[in-house]
């Protein structure tokens, strides 16, 4: 049986709620050269941000990710009021400078100072990061699992298409490689025919025409071509087969197919093995922009 391969482009989400604390985990990525991840997640969880990275390159190879993290608490102990004293008494001794100085008093000079900014701030209170850790990883991993998941699903759709354009390639190339020893052969006959009308009947010398066809096939002789496109297909099944990280391998192959396909195309003498040769370079193409999108 086969192994999975994997899109460079998917979606996962988390939740898991733990001591009256919820985290919430998504992720999101799209086609990249390399592995580039970026985590938005609060700054009282920054500390966490290394592991958070490392857990989640055990399963992703390829692709820009962006993963949003985000924490609620329900529980009045992660939360922590804090006063500024000193900012509270400057306040209230400017409330008393104002009373003095336009005669109007006011028995609330506290509840103003507590209205000012700074002077009653609620934080969240600092907690054990490996407790935290240990709330916030089920999240992750739900997160991580349905991204895979998702990204697994779209690969093995990738590479179903692409078997199947890599079958009418092999129909294309076999066509190219019955074709070509005929056009060697009927070249030989236009040629005799030609020659003899030009020289109203004669025989013509048969080493002549032999060494003019000679010359013919090997100029247009796509054998090599034919043999390496043939080996580069079964390469392409083995690799997809195999599974796993196959984005660059498949790509530096479909760089070869094209090359050989091109060659063909600067070889071509014959319509046939034309038109073959422009289908042949059409699914090539489409199997190229294909790959791009596998991790």
């Amino acid at each position: 049986m086969s192994a999975s391969v994997r899109s460079m482009t998917g979606y996962g989400r988390g939740e898991h709620i733990a001591e009256e604390r919820k985290f919430t985990v998504e992720m999101k990525s799209v086609n990249h050269r390399y592995n580039d991840m970026t985590i938005k997640l609060p700054r009282s969880l920054a500390g966490l941000e290394d592991k958070i990275k490392k857990r989640i390159m055990h399963e992703v190879f390829r692709g820009k990710t962006d993963v949003y993290i985000s924490f609620e608490t329900f529980s009045a102990a992660d939360v922590e009021v804090k006063l500024n004293e000193a900012l509270a008494a400057a306040y209230i001794e400017k409330l008393k400078l104002i009373e003095e100085k336009f005669g109007i008093y006011s028995e609330n000079k506290l509840e103003l100072a507590a209205k000012f900014p700074d002077v009653i701030t609620v934080e969240k209170a600092q907690q054990e990061e490996e407790v935290i850790w240990e709330a916030l990883v089920p999240a992750l991993d739900e997160a991580v699992e349905k991204f895979v998941a998702m990204r697994t699903v779209e690969g093995e759709n990738l590479k179903k298409d692409i078997l199947l354009k890599g079958e009418r390639i092999r129909t294309l190339v076999a066509e190219v490689k019955e074709r070509s020893p005929l056009v060697v052969v009927e070249y030989q006959e236009k040629l005799n025919n030609r020659l003899k009308d030009l020289l109203g009947g004669v025989d013509v010398d048969p080493q002549r025409i032999a060494t003019e066809v000679a010359v013919f096939a090997d100029r247009g002789c796509v054998d090599e071509e034919v043999t390496r496109l043939e080996s580069h297909l079964i390469q392409l099944k083995d690799i997809l087969d195999g599974g796993g990280q196959v984005g660059r391998k498949l790509d530096f192959l479909i760089q070869e197919m094209n090359r050989e396909s091109n060659t063909i195309a600067s070889k071509a003498n014959d319509i046939q093995i034309v038109k073959a040769t422009i289908e042949l370079k059409s699914e090539i193409e489409k199997i190229r922009e294909q790959i791009q999108n596998l991790e």
